[in-house]
């Protein structure tokens, strides 16, 4: 099953599409990868809908990825005797160590890294930004706060922290839980929620000990002003727009994200937007005109994948907004204006033989109008270079290890096929121009370009390039 389009789609599953056929569904309308979110699944259910889009990849023959989402650090107050509380402009009130339940005044805040961590000055959001809180006075066990913004507080409201770094890591005890439990089942990316700095990476990247990649999403400000560090210890990045937005003024969102694709994109790891991209359609059979140019900016950056959460998981139009979100980019890919934006953001090739074999078969590629690239990688990180180059012709990759396939179904550009290793140079084009007529890239006479490393199955040597015809048959020829 080819797509006509680049960048790929990551859905979310849920009550909505969690059946085996829903999923079949969904990936026959465009998904290419599915997300589980552990903050709203338990194990057991993982495990089963880890097993339903096997099962689906194995009737459709074509690898699929699974991205488990961990929940992170959830910051929320107390409970209220009357449940909840209104509260005036200018008052003061105070979020402290004492579990009593709270009034008007006062609220239990059940996390001592918070009292210990706020400076005086510092901005506390209540309920996604519904009420914003600012710190007059701080001793350790208690924050006395002005009311800023906003009147309405009650139970379990979370809470969110612009202007403080807190001196926890990232994986909670039940992250810690669902990241054993997830790796166990072989998906192929991890999620983590909430990173401030680069060390937040290490736990994480101990337990899984290379058996999943790592995808750090950006939704605080601190993560963003470590940006570069966190990039280069993380395998790929998501804009995580919705706590970004809450954290960070919403006016500075769309600049951020232009930042954090760019600067994915000159590392040659993969990002993904995500967040509201179509959340009408999560009660509406059609996008607002807005969320169409949204998801029309991402695709035009050269994002690796976009993101649908709820109106994928819980909405009532989950394969209509699958869809949607397929016909929006392969129109985009299809402007003519599409090839020089993307052109214009290229960054220089780093200075190794794979990124110099990756520009050299972009550039053959272009000028003599081959078909496609292919590139066979066993790691995935050849295909992770081809398309750091963003070239308009097809790349395949093409690997032995199942698991790579999956993982680079998140990359943009990228049709994965999983065939058995050549075991010559002769074999190595015959296989790659077969796979290109079978997989409707390429016809007898068309020509196409081969990388590879050399000697054959040397891991991360890729050295080798090579222009070759499609024969009869899809037969190889020099």
């Amino acid at each position: 099953m080819r797509r006509s389009r680049k960048v790929k789609i990551l859905a979310t599953i849920g009550p909505a599409s969690s059946s085996e056929e829903m999923i079949r569904k969904l990936f026959e309308a465009g998904a290419d990868v599915f997300r589980i979110n552990m903050s709203h699944t338990d194990h057991p259910l993982m495990r089963e809908l880890v097993r339903r889009i096997r099962a689906v990849e194995t009737e459709l023959g074509r690898p699929i990825g699974i991205l488990a989402d961990l929940q992170g650090p959830k910051l929320r107050v107390g409970k209220f005797a009357n449940g909840k509380e209104t509260l005036e402009l200018g008052q003061e009130f105070t979020l402290d160590d004492n579990p009593a339940p709270g009034d008007a005044k006062r609220v239990h805040l059940p996390h001592p890294e918070i009292l210990a961590s706020v400076q005086p000055g510092h901005r506390l959001l209540i309920d996604d930004g519904k009420l914003e809180l600012k710190a007059v006075k701080c001793d350790g066990k208690s924050i006395v706060c002005t009311v800023i913004a906003g009147k309405g507080i009650s139970d379990r409201k979370g809470v969110s922290l612009p202007d403080t770094e807190l001196p926890v890591g990232a994986l909670t005890e039940k992250d810690r839980a669902d990241l054993d439990a997830v790796l166990a089942t072989g998906v192929d990316w991890v999620a983590l929620s909430f990173i401030q700095r680069p060390e937040d990476l290490a736990e994480a990247r101990k337990i899984a000990r290379g058996r999943a990649l790592l995808m750090s999403k950006i939704e605080k400000p601190q993560a963003v002003a470590r940006l570069a560090e966190i990039i280069e210890l993380s395998d790929a990045l998501m804009v995580a727009r919705g706590d970004l937005g809450v954290e960070m003024p919403l006016e500075s969102v769309p600049g951020i994200q232009k930042q954090i694709t760019r600067a994915a994109r000159r590392a040659g790891k993969p990002v993904v937007v995500a967040t509201q991209m179509l959340e009408s359609m999560i009660s509406a059979p059609v996008p607002t005109r807005a969320e169409v140019s949204d998801v029309s900016i991402a695709v035009f950056e050269g994002a690796d994948a976009i993101m649908l959460s709820a109106e994928s998981a819980a909405g009532e139009y989950p394969v209509e907004a699958v869809s949607m979100m397929n016909r929006i980019a392969e129109r985009v890919e299809q402007d003519p204006t599409y090839p020089g934006i993307i052109n214009a953001q290229r960054s220089e090739p780093e200075a190794t033989g794979a990124d110099a074999i990756s520009l050299a078969s972009r550039q053959i590629a272009e000028t003599l109008k081959l078909s496609a690239i292919i590139t066979y990688t066993a790691s995935g990180t050849t295909g992770l270079r081809a398309a750091r180059e963003r070239p308009q012709v097809p790349i395949i990759a093409l690997s032995p290890v199942v698991e790579t396939a999956r993982r680079l179904s998140l990359v943009w550009g990228t049709h994965c096929v999983v065939t058995e290793d050549a075991f010559d140079l002769d074999d190595m084009v015959d296989r790659a121009c077969r796979i290109a007529f079978e997989e409707n890239f390429g016809r007898p006479g068309d020509r196409v370009i081969i990388t590879a490393g050399v000697p054959l199955r040397t891991p991360g040597a890729t050295n080798m390039l090579r222009i070759a015809y499609i024969g009869a048959e899809g037969r190889g020829g020099a």
